[in-house]
């Protein structure tokens, strides 16, 4: 049985959001850090999940991989007007030094009524940025300009 472990807190900061991400593997702790994202945009519980996106990237570093994983997301919620509140990551890959990512965002168009916007986020930053293996499973820290 899963253990009850939170998905991701948020932390102090001055003038951005702040949040750690936890998971018991890697893929875990990528989908927890999306969905503390979009949770400092919208209220996720709101969100249906009636569209998938799927998403394939390549990065030479986890930290990089991580910022473009939440950038790509965050791209598509200000392009496409797409919402998310489910994420799996079917797999994240070393191969010659470079990461790749494979995995697929649930949700569904913004509409402003249905979904009460609290924060826009501007950019995902390396500013802070920590991706590591801990005796529980994996961590990441992550700073987004609001």
């Amino acid at each position: 049985m899963p253990s009850q472990r939170k998905q991701y807190e948020y932390l102090e900061h001055t003038a951005d959001a702040k949040f750690r991400a936890y998971g018991s593997t890697l893929e875990e702790v990528f989908e927890n850090a999306a969905l503390a994202m979009f949770n400092v945009m919208i209220d996720t519980e709101k969100v249906s999940v009636k569209t998938a996106k799927d998403i394939c990237l390549n990065s030479p570093d986890l930290e990089s991989l991580l910022v473009d994983w939440l950038s790509e997301l965050l791209y598509t919620f200000e392009v496409d007007e797409v919402v998310f509140r489910k994420f799996r990551v079917e797999g994240i890959r070393e191969v010659n030094g470079e990461y790749s990512i494979k995995a697929q965002a649930f949700g569904e168009r913004f509409e402003r009524g249905s979904h009460p916007f609290e924060t826009d986020i501007k950019a995902v930053t390396y500013n802070q940025l920590e991706v590591s293996k801990t005796e529980e499973g994996w961590e990441a820290q992550v700073v987004v300009d609001i």
